[in-house]
Order: C-alpha cells, then structure tokens, then sequence
C-alpha cells in the first residue's frame, strides 16, 4: 500500500459511492483526509470512521462555497496536497425531453464543480512543486450513450479539462488526470436504473443485464476499483503520468 503519511488529500462527493471509497482508502494509506459534499451527516458519519478526517458540507457548484470549504480545510490540515473530485450526478432523458435545467444542471456538477475545486486547489500545488489531481470521469467521457446527452456533454468536459490542465502544470510537479470508470455499482447507479425502469416500463433486473451487456467482462465495476487506481495516480510510482483518461471499464473503452 501507498504510504500517504503528512499528506492532505480532498475529497469531494465523499458522502457514498466512490468519493467514500476512496476517501476510506486515502486514510487507510495515512492520509490526512477533508471529506467534502453537500450533505453534512454521511460526512462527519464518514469522519467519525476516519482518523483525523474532517467533514465540510459544500456544493461544488457554488464558487463561494468551494472557496469557504478549502478555508476550513487548509486551517484543519494546511495546504492541500491532493484533489480527488469525485462528484457527480447522472440524469438521462431522450434529447427532445432535455430541459435547459437538466443540461445546466449536469455541467454544473459535473464540470464547474471539477473546474472550480481545481482553481482552488491549484495554487497550494504550484508553490510546493509537487500536487496530485483526480477527477473521477466516465466511460462516457470517451464515448456516446443514448438518452444521457447531457451527462456526456459534461464527462467528455472533464476529459478535456484534464487534458488541458495537464499540459499547463507539466513540469510543475503537479500532474492531472481523469479515471473514466463504466457502471459502477452505487448508489448513483441504483438510482439510474430505477428511472429508467420509470420511462421504459423494464423490470430492474432487464436494466441491470443490459447495463451489463456494455462491460466485455460482463459485470459492474467496484468503488473498490476506482479507488485503487486512484491510489495508484496518487503514488510516487506516477509522477511521470499526466493528462490521461484511464478507462475502468472491462474492456468497454
């Protein structure tokens, strides 16, 4: 295992899923952890768990917020070393039935969010010479879904941005990349499948099959796998890994 000890790793969408996931594996690897969603008690829950961790309640997609939430996490642990940005949101309709909110809504969460944690982040990085960011992408962004324009709009931004960002920080230290995991079994997943079982009149388990019919090896991926390879991103042994959109997927991408 990774030995993370003296280093400040932040988390977002740490409440479930694979933002908890991970932030588990960050503290077991001796990290010093700031867990940060919009929901406060799963965090301080998560925190209570986790030594040393601390839990703010924050919503990426508000550019004050994030600012006030790094605040409270540099005075707990001092600059921020790490950046995992794990969170998200999936909702899917037909392009005809895609309201303006839900487009917003999408890129909101799931590129400014990204966008702006990295802002913040970003200086504490530069000036140490030495910085580690994760943003937790998709299979979609590095292909097409049907009914999920907007949620591949917005992964496909999070692959650039990575992109870009890590061609402006090489030679810094700091290096940037994307994990673009397939179906992950979560919560997120669980409550994907329920909708569309609502528009399609499918059973669960006729979505669930065909959900699965995408990953070659023909399951869902683990939290436990996105975490490690997010672990790995974070290591020593990656220093010389940057601007890349590593597919967990079974082979899908």
């Amino acid at each position: 295992m990774n030995d993370l000890s003296g280093q400040h790793a932040l988390v977002t969408g740490a409440g479930s899923g694979v933002g908890k996931c991970i932030a588990e594996a960050l503290s077991a690897a001796g990290a010093q952890v700031t867990l940060v969603g919009r929901r406060l008690r799963p965090l301080e829950t998560l925190a209570n768990d986790l030594a040393g961790a601390t839990a703010v309640a924050a919503d990426v997609t508000d550019e004050q917020q994030v600012t006030e939430a790094l605040e409270v996490a540099r005075r707990a642990h001092g600059p921020i070393d790490m950046l995992i940005a794990s969170a998200g949101a999936a909702d899917s309709a037909p392009l005809a039935k895609t309201t303006l909110s839900m487009w917003n809504s999408m890129l909101a969460v799931n590129v400014t969010g990204v966008f702006l944690c990295a802002r913040g982040v970003l200086p504490d990085m530069l000036e140490r010479g030495a910085g580690r960011i994760v943003n937790i992408a998709s299979t979609a962004g590095l292909k097409g879904y049907p009914y999920v324009s907007a949620y591949c709009a917005a992964k496909h931004g999070v692959v650039g941005f990575t992109r870009a960002l890590s061609v402006e920080t090489a030679g810094s230290g700091v290096t940037v990349n994307a994990i673009c995991p397939g179906f992950i079994d979560t919560p997120l997943l669980e409550r994907s499948i329920e909708k569309i079982c609502a528009q399609t009149g499918k059973s669960a388990e006729q979505v669930r099959t065909s959900l699965m019919r995408s990953n070659p090896q023909g399951r869902f991926i683990t939290p436990q796998e996105v975490a490690d390879t997010a672990l790995w991103l974070l290591s020593p042994g990656a220093a010389s890994v940057t601007g890349q959109a590593i597919s967990v997927s079974g082979g899908e991408v």
